[in-house]
């Protein structure tokens, strides 16, 4: 993974459901994606202060890295940060960890291409102004296209 845990800044309680564990008794692999959307609205909601009411969001591409499995017994968080930041899409990178003794294990990365969306219009838009400025303080992307 390029990206290391102390290049994150905003991390985030996963619960663990009962209908997310397979016959085989660990999280099933469909139900990651369902975490990165937790962690990100989570994010968006309490360190972007994004307005989903006025300006959506849509999924573009998702992308998991499966590493370690989790169980129901299991504490979990997922790690959140904006990566790239283009005229209307910008990646958000997410890193799954379970608690052991010896610390945080990652279980689990990804990739999510998000999307401006306008829902009325149907196609996308910029990236508003504000929620944009938050994104480049907050997490310092590497990476930002069109910033004017």
């Amino acid at each position: 993974m390029a990206e290391k845990l102390s290049d994150y800044k905003y991390k985030t309680p996963i619960a663990i459901r009962f209908s997310d564990i397979d016959n085989v008794g660990h999280v099933n692999n469909a139900i990651y994606l369902t975490y990165f959307e937790v962690a990100r609205i989570n994010y968006w909601r309490e360190i972007i202060n994004w307005n989903l009411n006025e300006n959506g969001i849509i999924v573009g591409r998702s992308e998991v890295n499966y590493l370690k499995q989790i169980t129901l017994d299991d504490q979990i968080f997922c790690y959140v940060r904006t990566t790239r930041i283009g005229n209307s899409s910008f990646d958000v990178m997410h890193v799954i960890v379970k608690l052991t003794p010896h610390g945080e294990e990652i279980c689990t990365t990804g990739k999510t291409v998000c999307i401006s969306y306008n829902y009325t219009a149907c196609k996308s838009i910029p990236i508003p102004t504000k929620e944009r400025l938050r994104m480049i303080e907050y997490d310092e992307p590497r990476l930002i296209l069109n910033t004017n």
